[in-house]
């Protein structure tokens, strides 16, 4: 209810009392659509301070406001050297003005999302100066045609059959909550009329209150039980309601964020190692498949005559085994093949478990950052940690802003490049040196990143569904197999001067993969 008429009515008396005779010195702005305006006289300073940015709009009024040293533009010039002296509520409306010394008139209108503040020079109809100028309506806005005025009689109310909004518009979201509550729109017309004079009753001898409405904090002028603080004077009510709902609500929003990310990150972590766990174990476990290619190579006679089935008894086990070939397939490749993967098996055993150790020290920095973020109480402490924490920059900002597309394969995240200008800005603000870098070979294409996380080698697997990603984003994206370079980010270097997305490369290395869009390697939804 702080931009509500029946607000207003008791806020604009005490604002009168705190800035009678106070000269502007200074109107400016530092942060996009605020406004704030400095007051003095010879006892104090005080401060008009509008936050006019959609959805959340706040005023506060306090008596010390530090200016910031960069990023500050002064604006209505022609306030500087007025003397306020008066301030007034709009009959029935959710505006109020600033009456100046030079017949100059300063209008606050709290229209939601439309919310502006509009200076009127001595007799004009519309406004000299705009503070939100794209708010077209309001050039030609004559603001003495916003006094309303409402017949709040029995008369009127017996007329109008009940209808709350008609008989009073300005009530606003909880006035009609509390009435809605009492069975307000299934009463008889005798019962409304009784609820209707309790309510006005209530805003006529209001305690200024702050609500906490589903995590949002508001303001009410009725009764409540559950209020997190409660004010006499109005202008302590708006400036807490300041403090909390934009202030400390921006804060926890984003610290939430943030620690939000670092929680499916750690959740997707521990993930991956409980699977990779499981894997190695069946790894460890499980017999080689040399076992089963020395099988086919004692028993090639019974492959004779191009037969491509047989059973077979495992020496290693004493049990009968299956085994099939495929069409035109010898005994003897498919030994090799069995032989191959024996071998490559050690090499991923290893792997996993340098992946796996790996993965649990991520795990580890992940727990100390979601415990050192946790005991982050106020907006300059986040500040300074997430500077500290430049490696994070993806996760503290909206994905939407982020100059690139990110998936994840086997518990690396895979990054790609949404345009020429969005490669640049991927490898000069979110690339670390050891990063993996790769790009569809000698075509245009996007830049894709393997984000290593310190791990010094990367699985195959893993390399080859980040090239198909690369051959996919490229001109070569049609093609039955591409060939896609990769290197060390460090070996990628921007020349002063060229085109947006060219780069210099070196040291890379070539693979030939087949060009894969994300539904193709992660499904729909991707």
């Amino acid at each position: 209810m702080h931009l509500n008429y029946h607000f207003l009515k008791y806020l604009c008396p005490e604002l009168e009392k705190a800035f009678l005779g106070k000269k502007i010195v200074a109107c400016f702005s530092q942060n996009k659509g605020e406004l704030i305006i400095e007051t003095e006289d010879d006892e104090e300073s005080r401060f008009i301070r509008a936050h006019f940015l959609p959805p959340q709009i706040y005023l506060s009024f306090p008596t010390n406001f530090q200016r910031a040293k960069r990023n500050s533009i002064n604006l209505f010039k022609e306030l500087i050297g007025e003397k306020i002296l008066g301030c007034q509520v709009l009959s029935f409306e959710r505006a109020f003005y600033f009456i100046l010394s030079s017949e100059k008139t300063l209008l606050f209108k709290l229209h939601a999302n439309r919310s502006n503040i509009l200076l009127y020079e001595e007799d004009r109809a519309v406004p000299s100066k705009l503070f939100r100028n794209g708010i077209a309506e309001d050039r030609e806005l004559d603001w003495s045609t916003l006094n309303k005025d409402y017949d709040l009689s029995w008369e009127s109310f017996e007329k109008l059959e009940g209808n709350a909004s008609q008989f009073l518009p300005t009530l606003g979201s909880i006035p009609r909550s509390w009435l809605k509550e009492r069975g307000y729109p299934n009463a008889d017309l005798q019962t409304k009329w009784g609820l209707m004079l309790e309510l006005l009753d209530m805003l006529e001898t209001p305690l200024f209150s702050l609500i906490d409405q589903h995590g949002d904090i508001q303001l009410s002028l009725l009764p409540n039980d559950n209020s997190v603080k409660s004010f006499s004077n109005p202008i302590h009510a708006i400036n807490e309601l300041f403090y909390l709902a934009l202030v400390r609500g921006n804060f926890e929003k984003d610290k939430n964020s943030l620690l939000k990310k670092y929680q499916e990150q750690l959740k997707r972590t521990k993930s991956y190692i409980q699977k990779s766990r499981l894997k190695l174990d069946e790894l460890r476990n499980s017999p080689p498949p040399s076992n089963l290619a020395d099988v086919i190579m004692a028993n090639l006679h019974v492959f004779q005559d191009g037969k491509l089935e047989a059973e077979l008894m495992d020496f290693y086990t004493g049990e009968n085994i299956h085994v099939k070939l495929k069409p035109n397939q010898k005994p003897q490749d498919h030994a090799a093949s069995l032989y191959r993967k024996s071998k490559n098996r050690k090499l991923e055993w290893e792997q996993l478990e340098k992946t796996i150790a790996a993965k649990v020290n991520q795990a580890e920095i992940l727990e100390s950052k979601i415990s050192e973020l946790n005991a982050i109480d106020d907006f300059r402490s986040l500040k300074s940690y997430k500077k500290s924490h430049g490696e994070d920059k993806a996760l503290q900002k909206d994905e939407v802003i982020l100059p690139f597309k990110t998936f994840e394969f086997e518990g690396f995240p895979i990054w790609v490049g949404k345009s020429a200008q969005a490669n640049d800005e991927m490898l000069r603000g979110y690339t670390k040196k050891d990063d993996l870098w790769l790009h569809a070979r000698m075509v245009p294409g996007s830049h894709v990143l393997i984000k290593t996380s310190g791990l010094k080698s990367i699985p195959l697997a893993v390399i080859e569904t980040a090239a198909s990603l690369a051959a996919f984003y490229s001109k070569n994206k049609n093609e039955t197999l591409a060939p896609v370079i990769h290197t060390e980010a460090k070996y990628v270097r921007k020349v002063k001067g060229s085109p947006a997305g060219s780069v210099v490369v070196e040291k890379e290395k070539v693979l030939m993969v087949i060009p894969k869009g994300p539904e193709e390697i992660f499904g729909k939804g991707n």
